[in-house]
């Protein structure tokens, strides 16, 4: 198997304050099929394979398990604290007044760090559900987005800038009706906005308001998620690794499609947060954006290939009278 990749042969990606970082992470939500142990063995794995940034959030549950690693990294001098990025995320039912705080406290502690580089609103709305719950369950007091309710949260999000306990903030899962009604009040923009984005939903006019303002888009599921959880699977999902377009070019690289799809989106600008615990799949993942990039008549293809088929829909973020989950997308 191939040895780790230096991380100075990983090309960045530049941040509105001019920062930059690593233009691949790895992800660290299990999709309720992997265990803590697996997931945090993993991130151990990957830091030592040569990944510099790190996607986490409480709601995945393995934080503590992922903070001893993390701390263990540092202690034994694989890597210094400053070498990472690390982000989280506040869960939904952390956004009351004062909680933000509270659920970051628990996260630093968890993670073992003094501070985070990235801290993101994990959805934008307060709407929540049980851990490993089924694509119909529903909670009774879940709500439509309201931006007066989200600025509450954000308010928060900021004074945590302010006490030096995260780097940046950022938002997560937003639409542009949701990004007009919230930018303009923010004292402290949103340095990263993480979305779905795959070759199958590109979201490109998401995508070029994110840009245009400056903001990184990071984007998860990468290559289409093909173990999400069960609840978020559906009848009519398009699997991106399966674009034939992509399967050929897939082809004429002698390349996994993941891996094609990981090219485009590291060539297109985003971030992309890619999950596995098989060493050889993430080892793969991070040296591919080192080499063999794809031609420019491979991107159009690719770009042209767009399903617009959103694979994590939410639905059991839905509140009562609710017609269907499009309705969270506006």
């Amino acid at each position: 198997m191939a040895g780790p990749i230096d991380p100075k042969l990983v090309p960045k990606r530049t941040l509105a304050s001019g920062e930059k970082i690593p233009c691949i992470g790895m992800g660290t939500f299990g999709s309720d099929r992997y265990p803590p142990a697996e997931i945090s063995a993993a991130v151990g794995g990957a830091i030592r394979a040569g990944y510099r940034l790190f996607d986490c959030a409480a709601v995945y549950g393995n934080e503590d398990r992922i903070g001893e690693v993390f701390d263990d990294a540092f202690n034994s001098g694989v890597v210094k604290r400053e070498e990472l990025f690390i982000n989280s995320k506040v869960w939904n039912d952390m956004h009351g007044r004062g909680n933000v705080l509270l659920a970051l406290a628990k996260t630093l502690r968890d993670l073992r760090l003094d501070y985070l580089d990235s801290y993101m609103v994990h959805w934008p709305f307060p709407n929540c559900h049980t851990p490993g719950c089924a694509g119909d369950a529903r909670n009774p007091d879940s709500v439509p987005f309201s931006a007066d309710r989200f600025m509450g949260a954000w308010k928060q999000m900021e004074r945590i800038v302010d006490m030096g306990l995260a780097r940046y903030i950022g938002m997560s899962n937003m639409t542009i009706p949701k990004l007009e009604a919230v930018l303009p009040l923010c004292r402290i923009q949103p340095a990263m906005i993480e979305m779905e984005m795959h070759p199958g939903f590109q979201q490109p006019d998401l995508y070029k308001y994110c840009v245009d303002r400056k903001i990184l888009v990071i984007g998860f599921s990468p290559v289409g998620s093909p173990n999400r959880p069960d609840r978020d699977k559906a009848d009519g999902d398009i699997a991106a690794t399966e674009i034939p377009e992509l399967v050929a070019i897939a082809k004429a690289h002698g390349l996994h499609p993941a891996i094609v799809c990981l090219k485009w989106a590291v060539q297109r600008g985003q971030i992309p947060i890619p999950f596995s615990v098989h060493e050889k799949n993430y080892l793969a993942n991070l040296r591919c954006v080192t080499e063999d990039p794809l031609t420019d008549a491979e991107m159009a293809a690719i770009a042209r290939a767009d399903k617009n088929c959103r694979l994590i829909k939410g639905q059991v973020f839905l509140w009562e009278g609710a017609k269907g989950w499009e309705d969270l997308w506006d």
